[in-house]
């Protein structure tokens, strides 16, 4: 019986074109490429698609786009995603810098 999608098992599939991507990581690029916008549609396709909760997806595409091997086959995507995420990161750090940093504008950090 084969695994279940988005199982362990699915996920150390085997390369696909030579290359060192798993069938799910090539699916999950191409994905990506459909669906540029993170959105309620996008979750609910990502949930069909891979029988993975939205945040599991990410968890995994966050891990797949740090690949050589999936820089290798999508450059502009993946170079795209990494920026993206990076913004994300700062953004997450600026808000948490702005909520918590002592000295800020709040009169009660005095």
């Amino acid at each position: 019986m084969p695994p279940a999608p988005g199982s362990d098992a699915a996920d150390s599939g085997p390369a696909v074109g030579g290359g060192s991507l798993s069938e799910r990581d090539a699916r999950m690029l191409a994905f990506e490429k459909k669906w540029p916008v993170h959105t309620g549609p996008k979750d609910a396709a990502i949930q069909a698609e891979f029988g993975l909760s939205s945040t599991r997806y990410y968890q995994k595409l966050h891990v797949l786009i740090e690949s050589p091997a999936a820089l290798a086959a999508e450059p502009m995507l993946v170079n795209r995603l990494q920026r993206l995420l990076d913004e994300r990161r700062r953004a997450r750090a600026g808000a948490l810098d702005d909520a918590g940093a002592p000295g800020g504008d709040d009169p009660d950090d005095a």
